[in-house]
């Protein structure tokens, strides 16, 4: 099973490690003398963390050269701190220009500190229910940790939780930055109070738990320290603005930015060549990819050393002497190596009402990995847990002999293809895929403890295995780099020793097991809770197993031409930029940019840096396009292109299979914590639409011969869904009727006849209707409009007054949100909101959240219900029909093209009954050759 289902945005202190490397390794050059050790030091470092979270979106983040904003508030900022040693200065391009072969975002920001930039990217993530990785050595980041952000020390192969905080400082997270202003920094030249160590700071900490409590106590701090803590007092608001990290920078960047891009394998070789990196270089000339952990699916923990239950039949010469001491070895989990022991586990498995499947294999990606064994575990007569590792495929030098692989698989076959007895699997899809790849289709699929977790709690924690073990059973188990090695000597799975293999694998089945004994109970505790598991997640996972499988045709010659025309676009772009600049110039560079837009040109400025210099950010730029200005639309066009280019035109033919020639994306059910799913490598999900040149990208995505695609959308679901869950009469009456819903909220809040209105009113209420589902302010339609805050109100005012229905929904929702910690879809899937009792924007955010919660859920559920209807259907008749893609609200077929006439009405009867509301589904569906002209 793959563990990285819930993947967090990592974010890596570039200059934190670039000064640990260059002091911890040794003097390392090339031939030519050039510095190295930095270089491989921060490589390895970042490499590591490739190799282990696999991330979809990750930056590299490095401090930029001058002065910023602290140096503004206190002049003598880190003043004497020596100067960079040459021999460092020089690694840090080549590790810059790595980082960008690696496809890795590269981030180094003008006016503001790496670690800035990382607390206000990972405070961003928050924001959008997206964990954080903090990959950094500096102790001062311990302030932002908190259940979903947390920081790791690939050096020390350390993880900083908010409970690890707490056991390392003897503070909160949240009282870390006192205790930094308390004591000051020599090295950065911060002042603090003379002599308070870290004990006096948590001595103080502990007792006044704030420092401004502290300060207005500092009276009862007795002897020579209470006197020095009273004369420095004024010192401290300056010491705790310097120590405290921003989290409200104005980046140039956004969150989609981040997103991991196709490595330039041709510039990376020539990097690792040149530095002389040679381990790396090999492997890529091999055509592995360093850091891809291609080699074992596992992300996961090993298990616990124990002893075998086997010494008997090692006693009666069934096995060798070696295969005795393995088994030996490993005590409550055996290793199935002969005839008799597999008869015996096989009789065992096929009289158990339930047991846990796990396999083991040579690769993460779900439609190439081959079998290298299987773990089982059931639950035995006296309530304990047995489980056992069957290897199969291990080939090192020595390894004992293994059952024969065809005959066994031939044997465990109808087992594993029955529906009786049940399995229960963490993230069994991928087990499903596995299984697929050597003829055996997987059934009873009853339940998975991801998709439990992930029920019962999508935000109390990330859903694979590790964190789950540590949640909810409190076990911590060992790493897969403890039994396999770590980076070059790293082994395969069909490498490590069956002593340390086998109970690492039998573990990944005793721990499913004993999450389902303790979170099915919790879920069947919540009706509907367990309903939204029995029917909704697990009947989807094998729909979704279906589609992934069968994948996407490609038209990679048309994205070859679209990448091409995107290059001269963005040429044409780049050279339009510097005719009205009236010079070349970097249009990637921030301070460039200012220059030239507010110096030369003289553009108003509209928003501020924290070092106080005029801002370039999208929104910015997007503004002062919308204000006629001509150089800002040209560079937000030519962003637009390049990021086009590189993540859909380029990666795309990179990303299709060989055997298929067709794109295979993965279907997540256990990240977005409203329920909808999401895609990745690649991600079909955020293809746009509303440009030309994003319709020119699906145009790639066709039907084989004979065969068209059918796109079928919910309109306006969200929308529908407020009707629903309001009951507003107006709105109702509006959708039952038929009503253009913009159309008719424009007539309500203009009061006006319906055919008056005009399309620029549609558009106004049209805004009003989607910015209130997501919890808009005055101020952000006034922002989307073009019009002031008090005309936006106005229309928000008449909106409430037309439709009072929903102004009562929100009213209570929220009220019902803060009492119960939770809301609930139509279909009973629970959100929790941890901030609801916060203060301030935790809280406002959180209340948006609830309000929108319900209806993107709902939304969610309906199409899922709808996926695993239309999927019994597909399967019982005899038509030529495929299920390819879910996007959002809409799904995409492959049909035969004689067929459609008869396909179509079943898929809109299908899904526009998927869940009665007391307005109706509407669902338009569309056919063409390919995905743009279907939509």
């Amino acid at each position: 099973m793959t563990h990285t289902d819930s993947a967090p945005i990592i974010l890596v202190d570039g200059s934190s490690y670039l000064f640990r490397a260059f002091h911890a390794m040794p003097p390392l050059t090339n031939r030519e003398g050039h510095p190295t050790g930095a270089i491989y030091g921060v490589t390895n470092m970042i490499g590591k963390l490739l190799e282990t979270y696999q991330p979809e979106q990750i930056a590299v983040v490095f401090d930029a050269k001058g002065k910023t904003f602290r140096n503004d508030l206190y002049a003598d900022y880190k003043a004497h701190r020596p100067p960079m040693p040459d021999e460092l200065r020089v690694q840090i391009a080549p590790i810059h220009e790595i980082v960008k072969a690696l496809g890795l975002p590269l981030l180094v920001i003008e006016g503001v500190e790496a670690d800035d930039v990382i607390g206000t990217l990972a405070v961003q993530a928050t924001q959008a229910k997206k964990d954080a990785l903090i990959s950094t050595g500096d102790k001062d980041m311990a302030q932002l940790v908190n259940e979903h952000i947390t920081l790791i020390n690939t050096m020390t192969d350390t993880l900083m939780t908010p409970d690890k905080v707490v056991e390392k400082f003897g503070i909160r997270p949240d009282q870390i930055i006192d205790y930094l202003a308390l004591m000051g920094d020599t090295s950065d030249n911060i002042p603090g109070i003379p002599k308070c160590g870290p004990k006096t700071a948590v001595k103080w900490l502990t007792a006044y738990d704030t420092m401004d409590n502290l300060i207005a106590h500092a009276n009862e701090i007795k002897g020579k320290i209470g006197d020095t803590l009273r004369e420095h007092i004024p010192h401290l608001a300056l010491s705790r603005q310097l120590t405290t990290i921003r989290t409200d920078c104005d980046l140039p960047i956004n969150l989609p930015d981040l997103t991991r891009q196709a490595p330039d394998i041709d510039a990376l070789k020539t990097l690792l060549a040149e530095y002389e990196f040679k381990n790396w270089l090999k492997q890529l000339e091999d055509g592995q990819l360093p850091f891809s952990r291609q080699q074992n699916h596992h992300a996961k923990p090993a298990a616990k050393n124990t002893t075998s239950s086997t010494q008997e039949s090692a006693q009666q010469g069934l096995v060798s002497d070696e295969q005795a001491a393995l088994q030996i070895n490993s005590a409550d989990y055996e290793t199935i190596l002969t005839q008799a022991q597999f008869d015996t586990w096989l009789t065992k498995l096929q009289q158990a009402e339930l047991f846990a499947l796990d396999t083991e294999t040579t690769s993460l990606e779900p439609l190439h990995a081959q079998l290298v064994g299987l773990s089982f575990a059931v639950e035995s007569a006296t309530g304990l847990v047995e489980a056992a590792y069957l290897p199969l495929k291990h080939d090192y030098d020595g390894a004992p002999t293994q059952l024969d692989f065809e005959t066994t698989l031939a044997n465990l076959k109808p087992l594993l293809e029955s529906e009786q007895p049940q399995k229960v699997g963490q993230n069994l899809k991928y087990d499903w895929h596995v299984l697929a790849n050597h003829g055996i289709q997987l059934r009873g699929m009853a339940f998975d403890t991801m998709l439990e977790s992930y029920v019962l709690n999508s935000v109390a924690t990330r859903h694979n295995m590790d964190d789950l073990a540590q949640h909810y059973l409190n076990k911590t188990t060992i790493t897969f780099e403890d039994i396999a090695g770590k980076g070059k000597a790293q082994k395969t799975f069909n490498q490590i020793d069956l002593a340390q293999a086998a109970p690492y694998a039998a573990e990944d089945a005793d721990i499913t097991l004993q999450l389902h004994q303790t979170l099915y109970p919790q879920l069947t505790e919540k009706a509907d809770l367990a309903q939204v598991l029995n029917e909704i997640e697990m009947p989807l996972m094998p729909v979704l197993a279906k589609m992934e499988r069968h994948g996407m045709l490609i038209d990679k010659d048309l994205l070859k031409i679209q990448s091409g025309e995107l290059a001269k676009k963005i040429t044409t772009l780049e050279n339009e930029a510097y005719r009205i600049a009236g010079q070349e110039f970097n249009l990637g560079s921030p301070k460039q940019l200012q220059e030239i837009l507010f110096e030369q040109l003289g553009l108003p400025v509209i928003k501020k840096t924290p070092k106080g210099v005029p801002s370039t950010a999208e929104p910015v730029l997007a503004e002062l396009a919308e204000q006629g200005h001509e150089l800002p639309k040209v560079i937000t066009q030519h962003r637009s292109l390049a990021k086009l280019k590189s993540t859909y035109t380029d990666a795309l033919p990179k990303q299709i299979n060989l055997q298929t020639g067709r794109v295979h994306t993965s279907y997540q059910q256990a990240v977005a914590s409203t329920g909808r799913l999401s895609s990745t490598e690649p991600n079909l999900q955020n293809i746009p639409i509303r440009t030309a040149e994003g319709r020119r990208i699906r145009q790639a995505f066709i039907a084989r011969s004979g065969y068209q695609l059918l796109a079928a959308d919910y309109s306006q679901i969200e929308l529908r869904i407020m009707a629903h869950l309001s009951e507003d009469p107006g709105l109702v009456q509006a959708f039952a009727e038929g009503k253009d819903i913009h159309q008719a909220t424009a007539a309500e809040i203009f009061d006006m006849p319906l055919n008056e209105v005009t399309s620029e009113q549609r558009r106004s209420a049209k805004a009003v209707n989607f910015g209130l589902i997501y919890g808009m302010s005055a101020f952000g339609l006034a922002n989307q409009l073009g019009i002031d805050r008090g005309l936006a109100q106005a229309y928000i005012d008449r909106y409430f007054d037309r439709y009072p229905g929903v102004k009562a929904y929100m009213n209570t929702t929220k009220a019902d949100a803060e009492y119960y910690g939770y809301v609930e879809t139509l279909a009973g899937r629970r959100f929790y909101l941890p901030d609801i009792k916060a203060r301030g924007p935790r809280k406002q955010h959180a209340e948006r959240t609830a309000i929108n919660a319900p209806m993107q859920g709902t939304a969610a559920d309906i199409i899922k219900k709808a996926m695993i209807g239309l999927d019994r259907w597909i399967e019982q008749s005899d038509l030529d029909i495929r299920m390819l893609m879910q996007v959002h609200d809409e799904l995409v077929f492959e049909v035969k093209t004689e067929q459609l006439e008869q396909i179509k009405p079943e898929i809109k009867r299908l899904m526009e009954s998927a869940m009665p509301l007391n307005v109706p589904l509407i669902v338009e569906i569309g056919q063409g050759d390919n995905w743009d002209q279907a939509h």
